[in-house]
């Protein structure tokens, strides 16, 4: 009886950890940094804001940073565009500007252009600096 239970019971742990799943916690669109980062953007069309959160590999924890900005080059009907992310402080995480994992840019093309292909110019996560990821949004990269 107790090792049906023990068997059974490793079945139920396996199973659980199957059911875990890498996805974006805001429902956007995932860029991987390398094997131990992800950037996940999200669009908000009516204001023409994308957020960009810094995210740990399994997407489940926050990743601080202290960078003052960073860009992404985006085409746009043939036309390249650039974002400038900036930090965003939110008080109720204790994240400030040089201590933040949110970055916003805003832009009046993002308010009708919906899906872009874009690159990443650099990115600088706990001393590793990541270059020219190349993604499309929303498909990810």
């Amino acid at each position: 009886m107790l090792a049906t239970a023990l068997v059974l019971g490793g079945c139920a742990k396996k199973e659980q950890v199957g059911l875990h799943k890498n996805q974006p916690p805001h429902g956007g669109t995932s860029v991987a940094l390398g094997e131990n980062y992800n950037v996940e953007f999200v669009l908000d069309p009516a204001s023409g804001m994308l957020s960009a959160y810094l995210l740990d590999d399994e997407m489940e924890e926050f990743v601080r940073s202290n960078m003052t900005s960073f860009e992404v080059t985006a085409k746009v009907g043939g036309v390249e565009q650039t974002l400038v992310f900036k930090p965003v402080a939110n008080p109720a995480t204790g994240e400030t500007v040089g201590d933040t994992s949110l970055f916003t840019a805003q832009a009046g093309w993002l308010k009708t252009t919906t899906a872009f292909d874009a690159v990443i110019k650099s990115v600088t996560l706990d001393g590793t600096t990541f270059s020219n990821i190349v993604f499309n949004f929303p498909k990810g990269g």
